[in-house]
Protein backbone atom coordinates (compact mmCIF):
# COMPACT_ATOMS: atom_id res chain seq x y z
CA UNK A 1 0.00 0.00 0.00
CA UNK A 2 0.93 3.25 -0.84
CA UNK A 3 1.32 5.24 2.18
CA UNK A 4 2.80 8.89 0.77
CA UNK A 5 0.25 11.72 1.16
CA UNK A 6 -1.79 12.54 -1.65
CA UNK A 7 0.12 15.95 -3.45
CA UNK A 8 -3.54 17.30 -4.87
CA UNK A 9 -6.70 16.28 -3.03
CA UNK A 10 -9.76 18.02 -4.32
CA UNK A 11 -13.20 17.69 -2.18
CA UNK A 12 -16.78 17.79 -3.77
CA UNK A 13 -19.12 19.98 -1.69
CA UNK A 14 -22.89 19.78 -1.41
CA UNK A 15 -23.70 23.36 -0.79
CA UNK A 16 -27.42 23.00 -0.87
CA UNK A 17 -27.54 20.61 1.84
CA UNK A 18 -28.35 21.14 5.51
CA UNK A 19 -30.39 23.36 7.43
CA UNK A 20 -28.95 26.69 5.95
CA UNK A 21 -27.31 25.40 2.60
CA UNK A 22 -25.25 28.36 0.71
CA UNK A 23 -25.59 30.89 3.00
CA UNK A 24 -23.46 28.41 5.58
CA UNK A 25 -21.41 26.36 3.38
CA UNK A 26 -20.41 29.27 0.62
CA UNK A 27 -18.65 31.09 3.55
CA UNK A 28 -17.12 27.83 5.09
CA UNK A 29 -15.74 27.09 1.35
CA UNK A 30 -14.05 30.28 1.11
CA UNK A 31 -12.36 29.98 4.84
CA UNK A 32 -11.42 26.54 4.04
CA UNK A 33 -9.22 27.47 0.92
CA UNK A 34 -8.03 30.62 2.29
CA UNK A 35 -6.32 28.08 4.81
CA UNK A 36 -5.53 25.04 2.70
CA UNK A 37 -4.01 26.74 -0.27
CA UNK A 38 -3.53 23.68 -2.28
CA UNK A 39 -6.91 21.81 -1.93
CA UNK A 40 -9.23 22.43 -4.79
CA UNK A 41 -13.44 22.46 -4.41
CA UNK A 42 -15.96 21.41 -6.43
CA UNK A 43 -18.95 23.15 -5.48
CA UNK A 44 -22.10 21.52 -6.60
CA UNK A 45 -25.61 23.17 -6.52
CA UNK A 46 -28.04 25.05 -8.26
CA UNK A 47 -26.12 27.89 -10.51
CA UNK A 48 -27.86 30.81 -9.25
CA UNK A 49 -27.44 30.02 -5.06
CA UNK A 50 -23.27 29.82 -6.32
CA UNK A 51 -23.25 32.28 -8.35
CA UNK A 52 -20.33 34.04 -6.23
CA UNK A 53 -18.52 31.49 -6.23
CA UNK A 54 -17.84 31.10 -9.65
CA UNK A 55 -14.71 32.93 -9.97
CA UNK A 56 -12.97 31.51 -6.66
CA UNK A 57 -9.75 30.53 -7.44
CA UNK A 58 -9.34 26.48 -6.94
CA UNK A 59 -13.26 26.08 -7.73
CA UNK A 60 -15.27 24.52 -9.86
CA UNK A 61 -18.85 25.06 -9.81
CA UNK A 62 -20.90 21.58 -11.09
CA UNK A 63 -24.70 22.16 -11.77
CA UNK A 64 -27.65 20.20 -9.52
CA UNK A 65 -30.95 21.07 -10.42
CA UNK A 66 -32.91 19.51 -7.21
CA UNK A 67 -32.10 19.62 -3.62
CA UNK A 68 -32.91 16.82 -1.00
CA UNK A 69 -34.72 17.89 1.99
CA UNK A 70 -33.77 17.13 5.60
CA UNK A 71 -37.35 15.61 5.64
CA UNK A 72 -37.34 13.58 2.60
CA UNK A 73 -37.62 9.92 2.78
CA UNK A 74 -35.03 8.21 1.50
CA UNK A 75 -36.88 6.77 -1.32
CA UNK A 76 -37.02 10.61 -2.58
CA UNK A 77 -33.60 11.42 -2.49
CA UNK A 78 -32.60 7.66 -4.04
CA UNK A 79 -35.19 7.32 -6.71
CA UNK A 80 -36.48 10.20 -7.57
CA UNK A 81 -34.22 13.51 -7.10
CA UNK A 82 -31.77 11.67 -9.72
CA UNK A 83 -30.14 14.99 -10.37
CA UNK A 84 -30.00 16.01 -6.26
CA UNK A 85 -26.52 18.20 -5.17
CA UNK A 86 -26.02 15.62 -2.51
CA UNK A 87 -26.27 12.85 -5.30
CA UNK A 88 -23.96 14.77 -7.86
CA UNK A 89 -21.67 15.43 -5.07
CA UNK A 90 -21.46 11.90 -4.24
CA UNK A 91 -21.10 11.02 -8.10
CA UNK A 92 -18.20 13.44 -7.64
CA UNK A 93 -16.37 10.54 -5.88
CA UNK A 94 -16.72 7.87 -7.76
CA UNK A 95 -14.06 7.02 -10.82
CA UNK A 96 -15.51 7.33 -14.42
CA UNK A 97 -15.07 4.87 -16.87
CA UNK A 98 -12.35 2.87 -14.80
CA UNK A 99 -10.06 6.51 -14.66
CA UNK A 100 -9.99 8.37 -11.85
CA UNK A 101 -12.54 10.41 -9.84
CA UNK A 102 -13.27 14.13 -10.22
CA UNK A 103 -12.58 14.12 -6.28
CA UNK A 104 -10.92 12.64 -3.31
CA UNK A 105 -14.17 13.10 -1.06
CA UNK A 106 -16.94 14.38 -0.62
CA UNK A 107 -18.35 16.42 2.45
CA UNK A 108 -22.85 17.25 3.04
CA UNK A 109 -24.48 18.30 5.34
CA UNK A 110 -28.17 16.78 4.32
CA UNK A 111 -29.97 14.25 5.13
CA UNK A 112 -28.23 11.64 6.74
CA UNK A 113 -30.16 8.78 5.77
CA UNK A 114 -30.53 9.89 1.97
CA UNK A 115 -26.62 10.45 2.11
CA UNK A 116 -25.66 7.29 3.41
CA UNK A 117 -28.38 5.18 1.23
CA UNK A 118 -27.08 7.47 -2.00
CA UNK A 119 -23.48 6.62 -1.44
CA UNK A 120 -23.89 3.59 -0.80
CA UNK A 121 -25.93 2.88 -4.36
CA UNK A 122 -23.38 5.27 -5.96
CA UNK A 123 -20.29 3.77 -4.67
CA UNK A 124 -21.15 0.41 -3.31
CA UNK A 125 -19.08 -0.91 -0.07
CA UNK A 126 -15.62 -2.21 -0.15
CA UNK A 127 -14.96 -5.93 -0.39
CA UNK A 128 -15.41 -7.61 3.10
CA UNK A 129 -17.64 -4.68 4.34
CA UNK A 130 -21.32 -5.30 4.80
CA UNK A 131 -22.81 -1.75 6.20
CA UNK A 132 -21.07 1.06 6.20
CA UNK A 133 -20.49 2.86 9.45
CA UNK A 134 -20.38 6.75 10.69
CA UNK A 135 -17.62 7.66 12.66
CA UNK A 136 -16.68 10.42 14.61
CA UNK A 137 -14.42 11.57 17.42
CA UNK A 138 -15.46 12.80 20.53
CA UNK A 139 -13.26 15.09 23.38
CA UNK A 140 -11.38 13.01 26.19
CA UNK A 141 -9.77 13.63 29.51
CA UNK A 142 -6.34 13.70 27.94
CA UNK A 143 -6.43 16.52 25.54
CA UNK A 144 -6.93 14.05 22.55
CA UNK A 145 -10.54 12.57 20.97
CA UNK A 146 -11.76 9.09 21.29
CA UNK A 147 -13.44 7.82 17.58
CA UNK A 148 -16.23 6.78 18.04
CA UNK A 149 -18.61 4.06 15.78
CA UNK A 150 -21.52 3.24 14.53
CA UNK A 151 -23.17 6.57 15.26
CA UNK A 152 -26.63 5.69 13.68
CA UNK A 153 -26.03 3.91 10.49
CA UNK A 154 -26.76 0.41 11.56
CA UNK A 155 -29.34 0.26 14.09
CA UNK A 156 -29.32 -3.79 14.62
CA UNK A 157 -25.11 -5.49 14.24
CA UNK A 158 -24.02 -8.80 14.23
CA UNK A 159 -20.48 -9.43 16.22
CA UNK A 160 -18.98 -9.55 12.24
CA UNK A 161 -20.33 -5.94 11.64
CA UNK A 162 -18.73 -4.51 14.88
CA UNK A 163 -15.66 -6.44 14.19
CA UNK A 164 -15.95 -4.60 10.38
CA UNK A 165 -16.00 -1.30 12.50
CA UNK A 166 -12.92 -1.97 14.73
CA UNK A 167 -10.95 -2.52 11.64
CA UNK A 168 -12.15 0.35 10.15
CA UNK A 169 -11.90 2.72 12.87
CA UNK A 170 -8.75 1.15 13.10
CA UNK A 171 -7.84 2.58 9.52
CA UNK A 172 -9.34 6.21 9.98
CA UNK A 173 -6.96 6.75 13.02
CA UNK A 174 -3.87 5.62 11.74
CA UNK A 175 -4.57 7.80 8.85
CA UNK A 176 -5.89 10.73 10.30
CA UNK A 177 -3.99 11.06 13.35
CA UNK A 178 -0.45 8.64 12.84
CA UNK A 179 -1.25 5.89 15.23
CA UNK A 180 -0.66 3.05 13.58
CA UNK A 181 -1.53 0.66 16.04
CA UNK A 182 -4.13 2.78 17.61
CA UNK A 183 -6.56 0.83 21.08
CA UNK A 184 -10.09 -0.05 20.32
CA UNK A 185 -12.44 -0.85 23.09
CA UNK A 186 -15.74 -2.70 22.60
CA UNK A 187 -18.93 -0.58 24.08
CA UNK A 188 -20.48 -2.62 27.00
CA UNK A 189 -22.43 -2.17 30.52
CA UNK A 190 -19.34 -3.84 32.33
CA UNK A 191 -15.37 -4.71 31.75
CA UNK A 192 -15.51 -8.08 32.04
CA UNK A 193 -16.18 -10.37 29.16
CA UNK A 194 -18.99 -12.11 30.64
CA UNK A 195 -21.25 -9.21 30.79
CA UNK A 196 -23.42 -7.74 27.75
CA UNK A 197 -25.40 -9.48 25.01
CA UNK A 198 -24.67 -12.25 23.13
CA UNK A 199 -23.72 -10.00 20.06
CA UNK A 200 -21.59 -8.38 22.25
CA UNK A 201 -19.69 -11.67 23.64
CA UNK A 202 -19.34 -12.91 20.18
CA UNK A 203 -18.18 -9.65 18.78
CA UNK A 204 -15.78 -9.79 21.94
CA UNK A 205 -14.20 -13.34 21.04
CA UNK A 206 -14.01 -11.92 17.37
CA UNK A 207 -12.18 -8.90 18.38
CA UNK A 208 -9.98 -11.16 20.73
CA UNK A 209 -9.38 -13.22 17.34
CA UNK A 210 -8.03 -10.87 15.52
CA UNK A 211 -5.81 -9.32 17.95
CA UNK A 212 -4.31 -12.50 18.36
CA UNK A 213 -3.56 -12.75 14.56
CA UNK A 214 -1.77 -9.12 15.13
CA UNK A 215 -4.55 -7.24 13.16
CA UNK A 216 -6.33 -5.43 16.00
CA UNK A 217 -4.50 -3.98 19.17
CA UNK A 218 -8.10 -4.90 21.34
CA UNK A 219 -7.65 -3.33 24.90
CA UNK A 220 -10.98 -5.12 25.85
CA UNK A 221 -14.83 -3.63 27.02
CA UNK A 222 -14.94 -0.55 28.16
CA UNK A 223 -17.72 1.46 29.62
CA UNK A 224 -19.41 4.70 28.39
CA UNK A 225 -17.45 7.07 30.58
CA UNK A 226 -14.36 5.70 28.89
CA UNK A 227 -15.02 7.52 25.74
CA UNK A 228 -14.52 10.53 27.70
CA UNK A 229 -11.49 9.43 29.75
CA UNK A 230 -9.50 8.31 26.68
CA UNK A 231 -8.91 5.02 28.02
CA UNK A 232 -8.57 3.53 24.07
CA UNK A 233 -8.29 5.50 20.54
CA UNK A 234 -11.17 3.96 18.92
CA UNK A 235 -14.71 2.45 20.95
CA UNK A 236 -17.21 0.60 18.93
CA UNK A 237 -20.82 0.20 19.21
CA UNK A 238 -23.88 -0.39 17.09
CA UNK A 239 -25.10 2.65 16.06
CA UNK A 240 -28.67 2.73 18.11
CA UNK A 241 -26.04 3.23 21.33
CA UNK A 242 -23.71 5.29 19.33
CA UNK A 243 -26.28 7.82 18.26
CA UNK A 244 -28.21 7.63 21.88
CA UNK A 245 -24.38 9.00 23.30
CA UNK A 246 -23.31 10.99 21.26
CA UNK A 247 -26.45 12.97 21.46
CA UNK A 248 -26.21 13.05 24.93
CA UNK A 249 -22.33 14.06 24.93
CA UNK A 250 -24.12 16.99 23.20
CA UNK A 251 -26.52 17.81 25.31
CA UNK A 252 -24.54 17.46 28.42
CA UNK A 253 -21.57 19.79 26.88
CA UNK A 254 -24.48 22.42 25.75
CA UNK A 255 -25.77 22.12 29.55
CA UNK A 256 -22.91 22.76 30.80
CA UNK A 257 -21.40 25.40 29.58
CA UNK A 258 -25.35 27.57 29.77
CA UNK A 259 -25.10 26.72 33.19
CA UNK A 260 -21.56 28.40 33.57
CA UNK A 261 -23.25 31.35 31.58
CA UNK A 262 -25.80 31.68 34.20
CA UNK A 263 -23.71 31.40 37.60
CA UNK A 264 -21.28 34.44 35.93
CA UNK A 265 -24.40 36.23 34.96
CA UNK A 266 -26.09 36.12 38.33
CA UNK A 267 -25.61 39.64 39.92
CA UNK A 268 -22.16 42.18 39.65
CA UNK A 269 -20.01 40.31 41.32
CA UNK A 270 -20.42 37.35 39.20
CA UNK A 271 -20.03 38.90 36.49
CA UNK A 272 -16.69 40.79 37.85
CA UNK A 273 -15.67 37.37 38.41
CA UNK A 274 -16.41 36.11 34.83
CA UNK A 275 -14.11 38.68 33.48
CA UNK A 276 -11.32 37.35 35.41
CA UNK A 277 -11.78 34.05 34.34
CA UNK A 278 -12.80 34.83 31.34
CA UNK A 279 -9.43 33.37 29.62
CA UNK A 280 -10.13 30.33 31.64
CA UNK A 281 -13.83 29.82 30.29
CA UNK A 282 -12.97 30.56 26.82
CA UNK A 283 -10.24 27.74 26.76
CA UNK A 284 -13.34 26.02 28.45
CA UNK A 285 -15.66 26.64 25.84
CA UNK A 286 -13.41 25.74 22.96
CA UNK A 287 -12.53 22.44 24.30
CA UNK A 288 -16.41 21.04 24.62
CA UNK A 289 -17.60 22.91 21.64
CA UNK A 290 -19.22 20.25 19.80
CA UNK A 291 -18.17 22.37 16.46
CA UNK A 292 -14.74 21.46 16.62
CA UNK A 293 -15.53 18.10 16.11
CA UNK A 294 -18.06 18.20 13.20
CA UNK A 295 -17.10 15.91 9.89
CA UNK A 296 -18.05 12.14 10.32
CA UNK A 297 -16.81 9.82 8.37
CA UNK A 298 -19.02 7.13 6.51
CA UNK A 299 -16.72 4.28 6.24
CA UNK A 300 -16.32 0.91 3.93
CA UNK A 301 -17.46 2.77 1.18
CA UNK A 302 -15.92 3.00 -2.34
CA UNK A 303 -14.90 6.34 -2.09
CA UNK A 304 -14.72 8.88 1.19
CA UNK A 305 -18.22 10.59 2.29
CA UNK A 306 -18.28 12.89 5.16
CA UNK A 307 -21.39 13.97 6.91
CA UNK A 308 -21.49 17.20 8.41
CA UNK A 309 -24.63 18.03 11.03
CA UNK A 310 -27.18 19.39 9.57
CA UNK A 311 -27.39 22.54 11.39
CA UNK A 312 -23.73 23.65 11.51
CA UNK A 313 -22.78 27.08 10.93
CA UNK A 314 -19.95 28.22 9.07
CA UNK A 315 -16.88 27.65 11.63
CA UNK A 316 -18.62 24.03 11.98
CA UNK A 317 -19.20 23.25 8.35
CA UNK A 318 -15.27 23.94 7.95
CA UNK A 319 -13.85 21.62 10.32
CA UNK A 320 -15.68 18.92 8.09
CA UNK A 321 -14.21 19.96 5.23
CA UNK A 322 -10.67 20.10 6.79
CA UNK A 323 -11.65 16.40 8.38
CA UNK A 324 -12.17 14.87 4.80
CA UNK A 325 -8.90 16.95 3.55
CA UNK A 326 -7.09 15.03 6.06
CA UNK A 327 -8.85 11.89 5.33
CA UNK A 328 -8.66 11.77 1.82
CA UNK A 329 -4.82 13.17 1.87
CA UNK A 330 -3.38 10.65 4.30
CA UNK A 331 -5.35 7.78 1.36
CA UNK A 332 -7.93 6.46 4.11
CA UNK A 333 -9.76 4.55 1.25
CA UNK A 334 -6.62 2.80 0.80
CA UNK A 335 -6.14 1.75 4.00
CA UNK A 336 -9.59 0.90 5.37
CA UNK A 337 -9.19 -1.35 2.17
CA UNK A 338 -6.27 -3.14 3.10
CA UNK A 339 -6.70 -3.67 6.53
CA UNK A 340 -10.35 -4.98 5.87
CA UNK A 341 -8.66 -7.94 3.52
CA UNK A 342 -5.40 -8.10 5.84
CA UNK A 343 -8.31 -9.05 8.92
CA UNK A 344 -11.08 -11.14 7.16
CA UNK A 345 -8.22 -12.95 5.49
CA UNK A 346 -7.46 -14.64 8.92
CA UNK A 347 -11.28 -15.93 9.36
CA UNK A 348 -11.75 -18.78 7.00
CA UNK A 349 -15.24 -18.71 5.12
CA UNK A 350 -17.36 -20.89 7.91
CA UNK A 351 -18.83 -24.04 7.34
CA UNK A 352 -22.57 -24.75 7.11
CA UNK A 353 -22.73 -26.04 10.62
CA UNK A 354 -22.31 -22.58 12.27
CA UNK A 355 -25.63 -21.63 11.32
CA UNK A 356 -26.73 -20.06 14.21
CA UNK A 357 -23.06 -17.98 14.62
CA UNK A 358 -21.53 -15.16 12.89
CA UNK A 359 -19.31 -16.08 10.03
CA UNK A 360 -16.20 -15.17 11.46
CA UNK A 361 -17.24 -15.91 14.65
CA UNK A 362 -17.40 -19.44 13.63
CA UNK A 363 -14.32 -19.46 11.37
CA UNK A 364 -12.71 -18.42 14.89
CA UNK A 365 -13.15 -21.25 16.71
Amino acid sequence: MNTAVLERVTLAVDCMGGDHGPSVTLPACRAFLEAHPEAHLILVGKPDALAAAAAWPRCTVVAASEVVEMDDPVEVALRKKKDSSLRVAVSQVKPVDGGQAAAQACVSAGNTGALMAVSRYVLKTLEGIDRPAIATVMPNERDGYTTVLDLGANVDCTADHLLQFAVMGSALVAAVEGKEDPSVGLLNIGEEAIKGSETIKQAGELLRAAAASGHLNFHGNVEGNDIFKGTTDIVVCDGFVGNVALKTAEGLASMLSNFIKQEFTRNVFTKLAAVVALPVLNHFKARVDHRRYNGAALLGLRGLVFKSHGSADAFAFQMALTRAYDAARNRLLDRVHDRILETLAEMPVPSAQTQTETPALAASR
